[in-house]
């Protein structure tokens, strides 16, 4: 927390407590104190309240200067670290800086990060993104950890609502993490939860282009003698026309945070329900063998019929609890699980045919129901050995999963046209009895780590193991029957090193695996349905990171190689054959250059390369997805002489991307822009805060970037967003 400053807050101290009382802000710093007035009619203009003023109590990362990112973030069972003591790549993205975007989704929240890229539009019923140049978060994945645990959060899109902060680390991370379920290897999205913090009471209201409105509720309270008690729940409801043609969206959030915090023990639970309903939703594309990629429509239109639907629900709930059975080692323990379900009809990815952009589709249904659950625990223990201070953690962990579905063949299949879509009459499901089970699978392991450190943390040494077993049963689509089965393990180590050779400079590297499930062979293939061996992908990854106390950069270079699935062009078996290595340069910057003037963004230069392949004219080409650039510019600025005014803009940039091993169809390069406005004054006592935002400001069409099985979406539109918080 710090003092106010033309509608920003300018962090102080650590853990600086700030009391707001009888109109005046007191901030108590070490023996300290400043007041400034806020009274009714005071020109001083005060951000919103932020409960992060009291995070490093409730187990959070203090925001960097600036305010849009944290100091630092989870790294998977080594808990909260600094950035700058850390061995790997993390960015935590703060509340403030989701709001101050308008960001909905986990996805659109992460579209500044420069190792990061959506690859679906915002009017997908679904999220999808790339970390490193690797796919994440497709369908029914389940690859947002949720407080740092998978098997919690919405499988197809998590929303902010309930995001104090949404960190990305990046690498593989089975060590840390254990395996992704869906097998990504790229990088771990974690949500951290909000948490009850500072009392607050917090009503926005918010309306979106074409005519989509809506409100949230945010309410945080502390009881007891001692606080020990808190409650946070938060509250959202919004509805109406998207900017896509003949789209319509209904989404209603709740969530519930509850913790104890006493001398020794402590307990958190959440508990989340979302439900998310769209009328013509958008689906990706794919594109016909040997036709060039067309030029990106206006991103206005859709081809899905207004009778197209999808309707979710995600139920999740996660209690964690800790012991401190001694003041030098901790107990803890999780348990959680979610429950999604799952009801659409709508067109398969429409195949374009033509460089016309003429399309064929065929809608299908299917109800699907998802099943999670998940438990682990351990202990952490701190102790000297001579002038080495060891943090050492063990846990176990067992995540579980079930999939049923229903997925009848599609029939009456529809033409239409990218460029001037056409309506189609009304087509029945062809809707069966009963929902078959699809697949379970149980992923336990066992994890040590020992973070080292001596000369006052100017060194630090990590060195861990996980010892990971992957059971999995697949059955036959819509029968039920089992089709096959795998029950392996693997070992998967993890070494980082931090040499700090003055505070403000860190030194760093790792060597670290990922483990993910073995792919399934698709139905084209001669062993159609069998499942292939887990994945162990690898990464070697140094660089430095500087923080000067108000400005921080991180500079790296990493290389991931990863083994996947490929059928052979002959026999058609589907083998593990094939390898591809993306080698990287990332660069990033944060916080401010002047008290009035933040910046945020980077660089990442990416080198795809196939190293191994069934088709042997396809080696050494690039793998689908991953483009060579990936720029993001972003900065906010205070106008002077307008208290409480600031604009804020950014530019982000992504390269080629082809969509086909044969490197033959490419989606051009795209930048788009983006702009706001922010407004933060004092009415009637009350802290209020206005937002206007424009993504892509430029209205530029594009295709936003390659998702599963080579399929793509195209960019949203100009698209208008505006909100009003008021802190009662």
């Amino acid at each position: 927390m710090g003092m106010m400053r033309s509608g920003r807050c300018v962090p102080l101290f650590r853990g600086s407590p700030a009391i707001l009382s009888a109109g005046v802000l007191i901030l108590v710093t070490a023996g300290t104190a400043r007041a400034e007035d806020v009274r009714p009619g005071s020109t001083v203009q005060l951000e919103e309240l932020s409960v992060e003023s009291s995070g490093a109590a409730r187990g959070i990362v203090p925001a960097y200067a600036g305010g849009q990112v944290a100091q630092g973030g989870r790294v998977g069972l080594l808990g909260n670290t600094e950035a700058k003591k850390s061995p790997f790549s993390i960015t935590s993205y703060t509340d403030t800086f989701v709001r101050d975007r308008q960001a909905r989704t986990v996805s659109e929240a992460l579209s500044r990060d420069p190792s990061v890229r959506a690859t679906q539009t915002t009017g997908a019923p679904f999220d999808s993104f790339s970390i490193r140049g690797f796919p994440s978060g497709e369908g029914t994945s389940g690859e947002i950890a949720f407080d740092g645990i998978y098997g919690v959060a919405p499988s197809f899109r998590v929303f902010t609502d309930y995001a104090e902060r949404i960190e990305v680390l990046k690498g593989p991370s089975a060590a840390l993490s254990g395996v992704s379920p869906n097998g990504a290897v790229g990088g771990v999205v974690n949500v951290v939860p909000k948490r009850a913090g500072e009392d607050l009471t917090r009503v926005t209201l918010d309306y979106g282009s074409v005519a989509r409105g809506g409100g949230q509720l945010d309410i945080a309270r502390r009881f007891g003698p001692g606080r020990e008690w808190g409650a946070r729940v938060v509250g959202s409801l919004h509805g109406g026309d998207t900017p896509f043609a003949r789209q319509s969206e209904t989404t209603g959030v709740g969530a519930l945070a509850l913790d104890y915090q006493g001398e020794r023990f402590r307990g958190w639970l959440y508990l989340l329900a979302q439900n998310d309903r769209f009328d013509a939703p958008l689906r990706p594309f794919q594109l016909r063998a040997g036709v060039p990629v067309p030029r990106a429509p206006d991103g206005r239109l859709n081809l899905t019929q207004s009778w197209e639907y999808s309707d979710i629900d995600d139920r999740g709930a996660l209690l964690r609890l800790e012991y401190d059975l001694t003041d030098a080692v901790t107990l803890f323990a999780d348990a959680g699980g979610a429950q999604t379900e799952v009801q659409r009809y709508f067109q398969s990815a429409p195949t374009i045919l033509n460089a016309r952009g003429d399309t064929t589709s065929t809608p299908q249904f299917y109800a699907m129901g998802i099943a999670r659950s998940t438990v682990d625990g351990g202990a952490r223990a701190r102790f000297d050995t001579g002038a080495i201070h060891h943090a050492l953690v063990v846990q176990a962990s067992t995540y579980d999963e079930d999939t049923a579905r229903q997925f009848p063949a599609g029939r009456g299949a529809y033409l239409s046209n990218i460029y001037a879509p056409r309506p189609a009459a009304y087509i029945p499901p062809p809707i069966t009895a009963g929902r078959p089970r699809l697949s379970d699978s149980t992923l336990s392991g066992v994890s040590v780590a020992d973070t080292l450190s001596a000369l006052d943390e100017h060194i630090l040494l990590t060195v861990g193991v996980r010892r990971q077993r992957v059971e999995a049963h697949n059955y036959l689509a819509n029968v039920g029957t089992l089709s096959s089965a795998y029950d392996k393990s693997a070992t998967t180590p993890v070494v980082g090193l931090v040499i700090r050779p003055w505070d403000a400079v860190s030194l760093y590297a790792n060597s670290i695996e990922g483990l993910s499930r073995g792919d399934v062979a698709p139905l084209a293939a001669s062993n159609a349905g069998a499942i292939l061996a887990p994945y162990v992908a690898h990464q070697i990854e140094a660089g430095v990171k500087l923080d000067l106390g108000r400005i921080g950069a991180t500079f790296s270079a990493f290389r991931i190689t990863r083994p996947n699935g490929e059928a052979n062009p002959i026999t058609r078996s589907f083998a593990q054959t094939g390898e591809q290595r993306i080698s990287g340069l990332e660069f990033s910057v944060y916080g401010e250059i002047t008290p009035e003037l933040r910046v945020l963004g980077g660089l990442s230069l990416l080198d795809g390369v196939l190293t191994r392949t069934a088709t042997a004219a396809n080696l050494g080409h690039v793998p689908v997805g991953v483009p060579d650039v990936q720029l993001n510019l972003g900065a906010e600025w205070d106008l002077p002489g307008l208290p409480g005014l600031t604009v804020d803009g950014a530019v982000i940039y992504t390269g080629r991307q082809f969509i086909d091993l044969a490197n033959t169809q490419a989606l051009p390069d795209w930048a788009r822009l983006d702009l706001g406005l922010r407004y933060a004054t004092v009415i009637d006592g009350r802290r209020t805060t206005f937002r206007a935002n424009v993504l892509n400001a430029t209205g530029t069409r594009y295709w936003t970037g390659v998702a599963s099985f080579g399929t793509f979406f195209q960019g949203g539109p100009r698209t208008y967003l505006l909100s009003m918080s008021v802190d009662l």
